[in-house]
């Protein structure tokens, strides 16, 4: 098969992953569409020796991020500092090898997506237009779609926005909405004329029917068909400015209170990432020799194959993609994930439910990945591709190996002798999956290529299961000693194929041989382990999962299925009435008014907060379960009420001294009490 990639040949890669959006966490659907592809992409280049980088941040800018500001009562900076450490921490937890991971809040984004627009607008790609826009008089701004609430016309739903209905699924209009209300102050909204500037797509049309109809039949069939039927639909003049106080102000006279659209600044945030990475970004962004490869998931299709396309074409500078692997949608046991229903496996959450087992997800991902269909992700699956995969054919393999050597050689690389036509047979196969794992990978059928390193610990199952040197070692131990060599290769071998996909646990089988990391071309060499190289103690790579453990984790996901269910009827269920208590109990309870001094979290702990108060009594220290819900820097300076004669309790060696009062709701989200306005610490409640 003739790889695209032979057609034209490049000096270096330029790779970018989409970026998450800083409103909440990173969870499976967005590894499995678009980071785990990439960084066995980045990584397998590298491994090459390819001179690559490998792009991607925080895109912290849009209408969603107000929102929950709005929601939480802190500034939309508190939402994305949160949310970009999280995922950012997550993320290098995980092993993703980005070369920067930056955020478009930063001041040089601001600066380079100012430019970029001013270019285009001084060059004259804009066209204004003057629009009716819904306008909150109360709140005395211009309201986006997504501030908009008012009747679904399809279902009759009262709590509709005015960009989509969440009931039924509608796309909608704000003007579509019935009886339509500010979701700032609940007034009614007026129709006001604003101005905004748009990029005029339709005039790039023919050259993105051209540039990607014809240039490009190798994309995937996903989206080849996608980008034909945006084009065959016709394209539209696109607002590049919306009316918001968040963002990158529009850099032209006359447009206070204006901000770029976050489709237009966020793909620059490739640019600005690329900037901050390396002085010498211009060869990774303006030079033809240079191949660029945008991994997204299929909402982003249009974004990063049309629309930003256009925006390069239209500045002039820059080059345009190459390709665009863009995956389909993972669901969650039968079910679409859904940040707002909390339906999803979140990655920070795995991390810890998980310690040591990153690699364990990113198999599971890759070898059930979305590449041209929808997928879904069960907890029985992954517990079944862990324990028959993993452990039964990976683990099982290198450790037969190393614990053979150990034995029979006191862990010495034997020497060897003379070699079977089955010998060569076996040697014979390597290079074969060497060249089918490139062509998958190169093609960006990373499922395909992880079957096929996966096979080379097949194919040394197998060897050792005809050949059974522990059956041989007194009949004919020099037959053994080629045996445990050619193991040994494999083994080797095994550690250079799997570590695009498995990182961590190529680590562990070049610390186990004691060697140092191979290059990609040293895939299927046969003189990789040296006559006398003595390895290290044999470990297991990989442990079984229990059925308790898998059960937990659905036992955590039927509870937010009757959480939403909860909510979705309207109602959260209610605990019954507890038994009754007399006066006399309540009045023994003091409960005051406190402020929380400092906060931070308990090591090795998911859910516990040390928090220092001052009760106005006296400052002490209390341990609360609320680390889930609440960032140690939120809490600073709060006022909550706190039980302060609860008898004294040690928690993971941190003695409590009483309790926060919290209320739950039918989410399981725990809600801070507190007086509604400020008072004196130790002030009583009762």
């Amino acid at each position: 098969m003739i790889l695209y990639s032979d057609m034209k040949k490049f000096k270096r890669y330029l790779v970018t992953s989409a970026l998450p959006y800083a409103n909440g966490p990173v969870h499976i659907g967005h590894l499995a569409g678009v980071y785990i592809p990439s960084d066995i992409y980045v990584r397998y280049l590298r491994l090459k020796g390819e001179d690559v980088i490998s792009v991607c941040g925080s895109d912290e800018h849009g209408v969603p991020i107000t929102i929950k500001a709005r929601q939480e009562g802190v500034t939309p900076q508190d939402i994305v500092d949160k949310y970009h450490n999280i995922i950012k921490e997550s993320f290098q937890k995980l092993g993703m090898s980005f070369d920067i991971y930056s955020r478009t809040s930063s001041p040089i984004h601001h600066k380079t997506a100012s430019d970029f627009f001013r270019k285009l607008y001084d060059d004259g790609k804009f066209i204004e237009r003057t629009t009716m826009q819904y306008y909150d008089e109360e709140a005395k701004q211009f309201l986006a779609d997504r501030y908009i609430i008012g009747t679904c016309p399809h279902c009759q739903n009262e709590k509709a926005y005015g960009d989509q209905c969440e009931k039924c699924g509608s796309t909608l209009n704000a003007t579509d909405l019935i009886n339509p209300r500010s979701a700032i102050t609940g007034s009614i909204p007026v129709m006001r004329e604003t101005k905004h500037w748009f990029l005029p797509l339709d005039q790039y049309e023919d050259f993105l029917r051209k540039w990607i109809l014809d240039g490009h039949k190798e994309w995937k069939v996903n989206v080849y068909g996608q980008c034909k039927s945006w084009l065959d639909l016709g394209l539209q003049p696109r607002a590049v400015s919306r009316d918001l106080d968040w963002g990158i102000p529009v850099p032209v006279e006359g447009a206070e209170g204006k901000v770029l659209y976050v489709w237009f600044d966020a793909p620059i945030g490739y640019i600005s990432a690329s900037k901050e990475l390396t002085p010498d970004w211009e060869k990774y962004w303006k030079s033809e020799d240079t191949k660029m490869v945008h991994f997204i998931g299929k909402d982003n299709i249009v974004f990063h194959c049309i629309v930003f396309p256009a925006m390069l074409k239209a500045h002039g500078d820059y080059i345009l993609p190459e390709n665009v692997p863009a995956n389909e949608f993972l669901n969650l046991e039968g079910d679409k994930i859904s940040t707002s229903r909390n339906w999803a496996v979140w990655l920070h959450e795995y991390l810890e439910d998980f310690p040591g087992k990153q690699d364990v997800l990113r198999y599971v991902l890759c070898a059930n990945a979305p590449e041209t269909k929808d997928n879904d992700f069960t907890w029985k699956d992954f517990q079944t591709r862990n324990n028959n995969e993993l452990v039964a054919v990976l683990g099982n393999f290198v450790n037969r190996a190393l614990v053979l050597t150990q034995k029979y050689y006191d862990g010495k690389v034997p020497a060897r002798g003379p070699l079977t036509d089955y010998d060569r047979d076996i040697l014979n196969e390597l290079p074969e999956i060497k060249q089918a794992i490139e062509e998958n990978i190169e093609n960006y059928r990373f499922r395909e290529a992880l079957k096929e390193a996966m096979n080379i610990a097949r194919l040394g199952n197998k060897y050792l299961a005809d050949t059974e040197p522990w059956k041989l070692i007194k009949s004919d131990p020099e037959r053994v000693k080629t045996i445990m060599n050619i193991s040994l290769q494999i083994t080797a071998s095994i550690a250079i194929a799997i570590e695009p996909f498995m990182p961590f646990t190529a680590e562990k089988i070049l610390k186990l041989l004691r060697v140092e990391k191979f290059g990609w071309e040293n895939l299927g060499s046969d003189d990789l382990m040296k006559e006398g190289h003595v390895i290290g103690t044999p470990e297991l790579l990989f442990e079984k999962i229990e059925d308790s453990v898998i059960e937990a984790q659905l036992a955590k996901l039927a509870a937010t299925k009757k959480a939403n269910m909860a909510k979705e009827a309207g109602k959260q269920e209610i605990a019954p009435q507890k038994q009754g208590i007399s006066f006399d109990d309540f009045s023994n309870m003091d409960i005051r008014v406190a402020t929380i001094l400092e906060a931070e979290k308990i090591a090795k702990t998911k859910k516990l907060l040390k928090l220092t108060i001052d009760t106005g009594v006296d400052k002490r220290t209390i341990v609360s379960g609320i680390a889930e819900h609440y960032a140690p820097e939120e809490l600073v300076g709060r006022q909550v009420l706190v039980l302060i004669n609860l008898e004294p309790r040690e928690l993971k060696g941190v003695l409590s001294q009483g309790m926060i009062l919290m209320a739950q709701d039918a989410s399981g989200k725990l809600v801070l009490l507190s007086p509604t306005e400020k008072v004196g610490n130790g002030t009583i409640v009762g």
